[in-house]
């Protein structure tokens, strides 16, 4: 029987003992391949260079003549300046030092004193997609899954974004709190439904999602639909009383156990006037503010370490299962430390 089905049906459960051999973040210098949050979408610019910590190594964002998003390793392959203390110039990324420049593409496209670009002379382009106002880039060559969509097309709702502190653990902890359905009764005070519906968890290889009916700590009914993705991704599209708003809380990784946190919630543009829509999306950040603050609060203080579980931790059981085996590499590190 599968480790999440014992005991189930069963008045007193026997408790199990889960050892706890997840690869930590850098482990063998490997790193889980998934979507990461780089930065705000307003740091990519076409006239300027910015450069950012990820996978204990720097990259950099910019934008190409098109205005896409990119996101390439930071360091000149000629002598290993920081490309993030360069400029733009004519869409090209110019080092600082010898004034080499590269394509959007991480290809060396000419040298100040004439010499041939050298073949080997190329950044690594990691890929990348920009949605909900953030720039993501993904820890591999081709990406096994994509970003979640919500319940509505992007273009019909709009979109407030806010960068929270850093977290000293990995993100996929972070997302550990998801299918844990015990704390959400606890931590956070939400009186749910019925029984913990185990086995109505959707579950693909990257993600898990269920859905709930409870009542708010301030008495209000919700209707929530929750998951991750990635594991650098929480997801939550919900019904608070008569209206409808999304979240989304992504997890950047600059370095083996420090999470770089946001905050994205949306509506729909036709559930009022522009300054109804941001009174409502102020209100969620202050809902959500508070139930973040819940886990950073437990985040700051927890040693985690997965021990004895009971039926309640069923589907908690098997996400730890699935980060045992989530993907791992690290193809740019090469380019990046």
């Amino acid at each position: 029987m599968a480790d999440d089905q014992r005991g189930a049906g069963l008045a007193n459960p026997p408790r199990r003992h889960i050892s706890h051999d997840i690869p930590a973040e850098g482990q063998d210098g490997l790193f889980t391949q998934a979507w990461y949050p780089i930065c705000l979408s307003s740091a990519a610019t076409n006239t300027n260079v910015r450069g950012f910590d990820f996978l204990d190594g720097r990259v950099i964002v910019v934008r190409d003549e098109q205005g896409e998003a990119q996101v390439l390793s930071a360091y000149c392959p000629h002598m290993g300046a920081d490309l993030a203390a360069g400029h733009m110039v004519d869409g090209q990324i110019r080092c600082v030092f010898h004034h080499w420049k590269y394509g959007a593409d991480g290809r060396c496209r000419s040298t100040a004193i004439g010499d041939p670009a050298p073949e080997a002379a190329k950044l690594f382009r990691f890929p990348t997609q920009e949605r909900w106002g953030l720039v993501w880039a993904y820890n591999g060559e081709t990406p096994h899954y994509d970003l979640p969509d919500m319940p509505f097309p992007d273009d019909e709702l709009v979109f407030k974004v806010r960068v929270l502190p850093d977290l000293p653990v990995d993100p996929w902890i972070i997302c550990a709190n998801t299918p844990d359905m015990q704390h959400i009764k606890t931590l956070h005070g939400i009186n749910i439904e019925g029984e913990d519906q185990h086995d109505a968890v959707e579950w693909t290889d990257h993600s898990l999602k269920y859905k709930f009916t409870g009542i708010y700590s301030n008495g209000d009914k919700l209707t929530n639909e929750i998951g991750i993705f990635g594991p650098t991704l929480y997801w939550q599209s919900s019904q608070f009383g008569d209206k409808w708003f999304g979240f989304m809380s992504p997890f950047g990784l600059p370095r083996p156990s420090v999470s770089s946190l946001y905050m994205v919630v949306c509506a729909r543009k036709d559930m009022g006037t522009a300054e109804e829509i941001d009174a409502w999306l102020e209100f969620v950040i202050d809902l959500e503010t508070k139930v973040v603050s819940e886990d950073v609060h437990n985040m700051l203080t927890m040693k985690f370490k997965p021990g004895v579980l009971t039926r309640s931790d069923q589907t908690l059981a098997r996400y730890l299962r699935m980060m045992k085996t989530f993907p791992r590499a690290h193809p740019s590190a090469e380019f990046i430390k």
